[in-house]
């Protein structure tokens, strides 16, 4: 791997860290930004939807935007986004002001649905380029940033420490990272995906990759993973804290053990593709994840349940980057299949959660967990559309310079 490749790999490990950072930032704050509003289970949801809402636009933009400027702008821009979410939502809390806070999240929702599209389609590039399993690595990053970010949480919790200082912390810490970054990240990746120049020189887009089956069923199994994922960053606080009566910092302290358990699911992740193929790996993370569901929505007792996320999270893992992975080799059109995806999974990572919170407060939250729950039990029949495993770089990929 040449100079120019390792530190553009560098530079995505922390367009990863990033949002990971900042979700898990605000999520273990949640009880007390919860308690600063005054609002009820269906009041919070009302304010996530600032976050569904953000995550639509950003994600119904992102093809389209990576098709024109490429991916450094986009994953520039929608990181500035999810930096500048931290001091709105940390100013709502403040005031405190729920639309404020909705505001916030759906600046960090439109960040994120558009950037984080790129960055994947980015990533994807370099496992071409590198003949290399690195999604899964990359994806491991955003998780070790939701260990870090939590792990803080936990403790500006315990210590009842202000969310507006903790929060601001939060930003300038981005801030620096994301300068770093964005300078090795090249341009053009990703610019004019989907199109090819025909006999007469003119532009035409190929055959929509929509209409491809297989990466449909691929769209399936993202969409059980990511829901899955998403559904735990945005409410295990809660659901440990009322569905499981744990204290605030028990049920932040779970959610860091999830997190901590992607992480390492993510980062052997890799090790686990290559010796046995994609689809046995993703079929076993789906089993692990619907038995850790089940064992948390069923179960009465708050230890077996905060026992049982581990197998959630270290189940949740890999669904999202190895199908990521998959869809990149299914075909011509790499960014545009991975774009495709990617949009999937995000809708919902991002905006599956908040409709939960609407059934949590007429079912209860363990009650509205049976949703995912039934959607990983389908990522297990689906899981053999990922296909094999990664060889070696395509032939005709160009290294970038």
């Amino acid at each position: 791997m040449d100079l120019a490749t390792r530190r553009r790999r560098a530079a995505l490990f922390l367009f990863f860290l990033i949002p990971g950072l900042s979700i898990s930032s605000w999520v273990t704050r949640t009880p007390d930004i919860r308690d600063q509003l005054g609002a009820s289970t269906a009041e919070m949801g009302l304010v996530l939807f600032g976050l569904s809402v953000g995550s639509m636009i950003g994600i119904l933009c992102s093809g389209t935007l990576v098709t024109r400027f490429g991916t450094r702008p986009v994953m520039g821009a929608g990181t500035l986004l999810i930096i500048l979410s931290m001091a709105v939502v940390g100013a709502g809390a403040t005031l405190p002001s729920a639309p404020t806070v909705t505001a916030g999240l759906f600046l960090f929702g439109a960040g994120m649905g558009a950037g984080e599209v790129a960055v994947n389609i980015d990533g994807a590039d370099v496992e071409r380029i590198t003949g290399r399993t690195v999604l899964p690595t990359l994806h491991g990053f955003f998780s070790l940033g939701t260990v870090a970010g939590a792990s803080v949480g936990i403790l500006c919790t315990a210590v009842a420490f202000p969310v507006r200082w903790h929060l601001g912390a939060v930003v300038l810490v981005l801030a620096a990272m994301f300068g770093y970054a964005y300078r090795s990240i090249p341009a053009d990746v990703g610019k004019g995906a989907g199109q090819v120049p025909d006999e007469g020189g003119a532009a035409t887009v190929r055959t929509a990759v929509w209409k491809d089956r297989r990466l449909l069923l691929m769209g399936g199994v993202i969409l059980a993973m990511a829901l899955a994922e998403g559904a735990a960053n945005d409410w295990l606080p809660l659901l440990m804290v009322d569905g499981h009566g744990m204290d605030p910092a028990l049920g932040s302290a779970v959610y860091a053990g999830f997190a901590a358990a992607m992480t390492v699911g993510r980062f052997g992740g890799g090790l686990l593709i290559d010796r046995i193929g994609r689809a046995p790996v993703v079929r076993a993370s789906a089993v692990s994840a619907t038995v850790g569901i089940a064992l948390v929505v069923f179960s009465d007792s708050a230890a077996l349940a905060g026992a049982a996320v581990l197998f959630w999270g270290v189940g949740a893992a890999l669904g999202f980057p190895v199908t990521l992975s998959a869809a990149g080799d299914s075909g011509p059109d790499s960014a545009a299949r991975v774009s495709l995806v990617a949009m999937i999974g995000y809708v919902a990572f991002l905006v599956g959660p908040p409709g939960l919170g609407f059934l949590g407060d007429h079912y209860g939250l363990r009650t509205a967990m049976i949703v995912v729950l039934a959607c990983t039990a389908v990522a297990v029949f689906l899981a053999p559309a990922v296909g094999g495993r990664r060889t070696a770089p395509a032939p005709d990929t160009p290294v970038t310079p």
